[in-house]
């Protein structure tokens, strides 16, 4: 039988060795890369590309092409070349413009730029425009509010809300205690159309309203449970009541207190309820900054129960809207799980002072 064409030798440097090394046996090594680093390695042994096919299950062709790439190439021969396609029409100049002037200027009748009103402005597509913003994320059209507190207290107050929820006292019940107000009875004109597949369900865009009433709930930050009750009207008196079904709901123990997280709504303030704290020493009040709700993780279940339960369903009473919302308590308290508070007082304080720096700078 005719000896094979003789393969031109193929020597490794010792940092050519090392690097082929580590390509071949690094788990997060793209497996093709992977693949290359072994084809080379065992050439450079001296074994035949019969041999290292067979041994790598692949193909005669697959080993001469990558054996003749890294001797033409080194390393470099090894990685994936360019692929075919027509040349960039838009230059890095142009992209930058682009992102620069989404950023700093806005068009002259209106608030934001449009794709199109931007494409106009700089002479490049409107597929382009929208290319390049979702590549620097940019959502010109998307406006979200903040409300920065003003409170001189605020970075205690933080710091002593915070601490309660990632470090609690011994002995301690942390309740995060607030009152979603005018929860309305809505309606429909027309009978709700059920979902079907391809179709969404709808439902018609005008109601009637029926009443309000209003949800007092504390929820337990460390168990996720609520206790949470309707009432009519949303007064200190209701409110005093309240406190009054939390005292009987959690039995008192050997030096167990309960600290109240709330806000600063005018009927936790009123001398009725700070006459009923005083004659119930156990409760502990910690009041969240002026404009700083947001600490408070009762809001977060305000949200869930209002997408969950409220915000589509339809009451034609408002006893029909209580009944709904002391079901969904129910089957919440069947299996409460807690949110899970992972931010510390320093990180939010960062946060908020780079707000404010940004706000400063804002030109506004």
């Amino acid at each position: 039988m005719p000896a094979g064409r003789p393969l031109a030798p193929l020597t490794l440097t010792d940092d050519e060795r090392a690097k082929l090394t580590a390509w071949a046996r690094r788990p997060k090594s793209a497996q093709r890369l992977a693949l290359r680093a072994r084809i080379v390695l065992a050439a450079a042994e001296g074994q035949s590309n019969t041999a290292i096919a067979s041994d790598l299950r692949v193909t005669l062709p697959t080993v001469g092409k990558w054996r003749s790439r890294f001797l033409a190439k080194r390393l470099d021969g090894l990685t994936d070349e360019p692929r075919p396609g027509p040349p960039r029409t838009i230059t890095d100049a142009q992209v930058e413009a682009v992102v620069t002037k989404t950023l700093e200027s806005k068009p002259a009748n209106a608030t934001h730029w449009s794709t199109r009103g931007m494409a106009q402005a700089t002479g490049l597509s409107q597929t382009a425009v929208a290319r390049i913003w979702r590549a620097f994320g940019l959502q010109p059209h998307r406006h979200e509010t903040f409300k920065l507190s003003t409170d001189p207290y605020f970075v205690e107050k933080v710091r002593d809300v915070v601490g309660l929820y990632l470090s609690p006292p011994d002995k301690a019940v942390v309740l995060s205690v607030d009152e979603k107000s005018q929860v309305q009875a809505l309606d429909r004109t027309q009978p709700v159309l059920p979902m079907t597949p391809g179709q969404a369900e709808r439902g018609t865009h005008d109601y009637v309203r029926h009443g309000t009433t209003s949800l007092f709930a504390a929820l337990d930050v460390a168990t996720g449970k609520v206790i949470g009750t309707c009432h009519r009207r949303h007064r200190h008196q209701e409110f005093v009541r309240f406190l009054a079904e939390v005292d009987a709901a959690i039995p008192p123990g050997d030096g167990v207190t309960v600290h109240l997280v709330m806000d600063n709504c005018a009927t936790h303030k009123t001398p009725a309820v700070r006459r009923w704290l005083a004659k119930h020493p156990r409760f502990v009040v910690h009041f969240t900054p002026t404009s700083g709700s947001w600490l408070n993780q009762v809001e977060r279940f305000f949200a869930e129960i209002t997408e969950k339960r409220i915000r589509r369903g339809a009451f034609k009473t408002v006893r029909a809207l209580e009944q709904a919302i002391e079901s969904y308590l129910a089957e919440h308290n069947t299996n409460p799980k807690p949110f899970k508070w992972t931010a510390t007082a320093d990180l939010i304080l960062r946060r908020v002072e780079d707000v404010c720096k940004r706000t400063l700078n804002s030109g506004h």
